[in-house]
């Protein structure tokens, strides 16, 4: 791995704050700075390993913002706790690269950056739903070739979803959102799948029906599915939005892509290994009318063989929260969790974090997963 001087940001500051990936924009700099802290950035682009963070958090370090490409476990906990370190926060909402019990073991609070990828990450898996039901990657590379002649009515026929059925599983933020604009936008039906009720989205996608019917158009209709199976066979096109544990690893196997129609849609927004890469790549091979849309992959950086060749699915390089305003309110919520935390705030309780993406943020840390089991006091203001 290359060796790079790590940028040193407010020099003087009275807590040691290591970065490890640069972030966009310059708030959460002036976030940090505020709470009188010395940033060290790292500049390069590999994904340091265990080891080089090690040697990073050195003999004093009171935080860390690293990221989903890293394996935050006991060794690294341990070794923040031994620097003196009272948090880390994870420039991610999602956070399976994390052990919590570890952290919580070592007495180290850990945040994250919910509520600020919601509706950025349900376009991208819109943009990926039709982009391959319309196979617009596919006839691009075609054109750029020089390979297209002239109009003809046989080219690159795709799948029309207008009035079709939607798949959602995992109907959470993020997922309850796709799923509205894929019903508001394209009055599709509704079928999702999650451990609990999503009882804002039933009544969401209720009162849409409704106002549809007093228009004189077809109501569109939500529906839980008891089973995963139940939806995939049903489904025109389905989306994944499920955390990824034990009991999602392989979610989606060849025998439950067995179960999906010929020419059905499928789109991963949420982790790589939830799908089994190399189960979708002979599924692709083998039924040339299914299409997929994938933002994210089981080895990431690594392809499964054969995936970068078919034409068939769409892959962009996990983009999904990649608007800059995201990816920098991403960089404020994690530096206000070290800021706050370093301070001796509290956490926040509350699901709406738009006051820290505005103006002045609230004396608390927004977002941290082990809170209770730590015993941290909650914001009241």
């Amino acid at each position: 791995m290359p060796r790079f001087q790590w940028n040193i940001i407010h020099p003087e500051g009275k807590h040691r704050v290591v970065v490890t990936r640069e972030l966009p924009g310059k708030r959460w700099l002036a976030v940090l700075a505020a709470a009188d802290c010395r940033v060290e950035v790292y500049p390069g682009t590999e994904i340091l390993d265990t080891a080089a963070i090690r040697a990073a958090i050195g003999d004093q370090c009171d935080a860390v913002i690293g990221q989903l490409t890293e394996p935050w476990g006991a060794e690294l906990f341990g070794a923040l706790k031994t620097a003196g370190g009272r948090a880390y926060s994870n420039y991610a909402v999602g956070y399976n690269n994390v052990d919590l019990e570890a952290a919580t073991a070592n007495g180290i609070p850990v945040g994250n950056t919910p509520g600020v990828l919601t509706e950025t990450t349900a376009e991208m898996a819109v943009a990926l739903t039709f982009a391959a039901a319309r196979r617009t990657g596919e006839s691009e590379r075609f054109l750029r070739a020089g390979r297209y002649k002239s109009w003809q009515p046989t080219l690159f026929l795709g799948e029309l979803l207008w009035r079709k059925t939607v798949g959602v599983i995992g109907a959470g933020r993020i997922g309850a959102a796709y799923a509205r604009m894929m019903v508001e936008g394209h009055k599709m039906n509704l079928l999702y799948h999650d451990v609990v009720d999503s009882t804002k989205l039933e009544e969401d996608v209720r009162a849409y029906g409704e106002y549809l019917a007093s228009r004189g158009e077809p109501p569109v209709s939500c529906r839980r599915t008891p089973s995963v199976e139940e939806l995939l066979k049903e489904a025109d096109c389905v989306s994944l939005h499920t955390v990824l544990d034990d009991t999602t690893r392989h979610l989606i196997d060849a025998e439950r892509l067995a179960m999906m129609k010929k020419n059905a849609i499928l789109v991963n927004t949420s982790r790589g290994p939830v799908i089994d890469e190399a189960a979708l790549v002979q599924h692709c091979r083998s039924h040339p009318e299914f299409k997929a849309g994938l933002d994210v992959f089981e080895n990431e950086p690594s392809l499964s063989p054969g995936l970068e060749t078919l034409e068939n699915v769409v892959i962009v390089p996990h983009i999904a929260s990649a608007t800059r305003w995201t990816r920098e309110g991403m960089a404020v919520l994690a530096a206000a969790n070290v800021a706050a935390l370093l301070l001796n705030h509290p956490a926040w309780n509350r699901p709406d974090i738009a006051p820290f993406l505005q103006g002045e943020s609230p004396p608390a840390a927004p977002s941290i997963l082990n809170a209770d089991a730590l015993g941290l006091a909650t914001y009241d203001g």
